[in-house]
């Protein structure tokens, strides 16, 4: 079979080479003509799969290494009989860690106890849930407002919208949708926005259009209070730069960037298409991931311990390199920085999840030892 594959899904020849020939594109630009007679297509967010795209073609079966499916015209596919599947979940722990990197860096930058604070959560999915959890560890009190989950019931905790908009953090983790009961373009519109509290904090790790980047760009040039923290942007890769100036933390469409979620999402695709070709899947994600990370942390016990907890973090995932790498886009001229964005994104240095990360500690810093280890990290305390 011939196969079709974006070149920024990592190891998508070494898995899919029991299936046919990869060939790989950028996967923003892909034709008609590249992939006319592929039998698979696999791709990222970045590529519109549609009619336009796969008229005529000789395509049965799609991936999308990702958790979103806003890009591909599911009902088309259906309708041809093109088989289709995404990476649901694939990086929902990434993204999560993401967050909790971010709010560690902003209570250092800011002086705020994460303990008195309070998260609203808007979307708690694959993404919202995890983060969740993590907040509890972290000691944080959360709110989460979800219509969709909450009809469907097991749950009796959810509170409106105009609630979560109240609390000290709003943190998004909703699906991109325009139709259905509940369409999330511009969920987070000028009117949301204005009813965002003193000092609060926004976060939007989800989809960029989810929230109207023009009537936060505009509430950002009133109020010098509010707080951003923007992974996503509309427009990629030509993003608002004003907006960048503004926020606090930008980066370039990563939260869900660790090696390990995107090795899970070549994973599930891969097994997707094995199990509706009917092949045995020959290829697990395992095979490619390096050992696990090891960190040593000397002489944290002079900071505090919210500083230690950063220090701990950070070497894992520092949020603010990727923060400064975007920045430099800042000085470039406009006709450049969309390239800059896309190849910020597709040579993105190696980062591991919180379990794959070791971190060895003075046995004295037992309390730090325990939260970490409520965070995924594997611990260890020398005599």
């Amino acid at each position: 079979m011939k196969i079709i594959a974006d070149e920024n899904i990592p190891c998508v020849e070494q898995a899919f080479a029991s299936l046919g020939e990869v060939t790989l594109l950028p996967g923003r630009g892909m034709q008609p003509g590249q992939v006319h007679d592929a039998d698979i297509l696999l791709v990222r967010s970045v590529t519109s799969v549609d009619q336009a795209l796969l008229q005529d073609s000789a395509v049965r079966f799609v991936g999308s290494a990702t958790i979103g499916f806003d890009h591909v015209d599911r009902a088309w596919l259906l309708q041809q009989g093109i088989g289709f599947t995404t990476a649901p979940g694939s990086n929902a722990v990434s993204a999560a860690e993401y967050v909790v990197s971010a709010l560690l860096l902003m209570a250092q930058r800011k002086g705020f106890d994460l303990k008195q604070k309070t998260v609203g959560i808007i979307g708690c999915g694959n993404v919202g849930s995890r983060l969740r959890s993590r907040l509890a560890v972290l000691g944080m009190r959360s709110v989460v407002n979800d219509p969709p989950l909450q009809a469907q019931g097991g749950h009796d905790d959810f509170v409106s919208l105009d609630e979560v908009l109240q609390a000290d953090v709003i943190s998004v983790h909703v699906p991109y949708t325009r139709d259905g009961l509940h369409p999330t373009h511009h969920l987070v519109d000028a009117a949301v926005l204005q009813q965002l509290p003193a000092d609060a904090l926004f976060i939007n790790t989800s989809r960029g259009a989810v929230t109207d980047n023009d009537a936060l760009n505009s509430l950002l040039g009133e109020r010098a209070d509010l707080s951003v923290v923007l992974d996503v942007w509309e427009g990629e890769p030509a993003i608002n730069t004003q907006l960048l100036e503004r926020v606090c933390i930008g980066t370039p469409h990563i939260a869900g960037y660790s090696l390990d979620g995107k090795l899970r999402g070549t994973e599930m695709i891969y097994q997707a298409a094995c199990e509706f070709f009917g092949q045995a899947g020959q290829w697990c994600a395992a095979e490619s991931l390096p050992a696990a990370a090891v960190i040593e942390l000397a002489e944290t016990e002079k900071l505090s311990f919210a500083a230690q907890l950063h220090s701990a973090v950070s070497a894992c995932y520092d949020i603010g390199a990727d923060d400064a790498r975007l920045r430099a886009m800042l000085a470039l001229p406009a006709a450049a920085q969309p390239a800059f964005f896309d190849r910020l994104r597709k040579e993105y240095p190696v980062r591991r999840e919180f379990s794959e990360t070791a971190v060895s500690l003075d046995p004295a810093l037992d309390e730090l030892a325990q939260l970490l280890r409520g965070l995924g990290f594997a611990v260890t305390q020398s005599a």
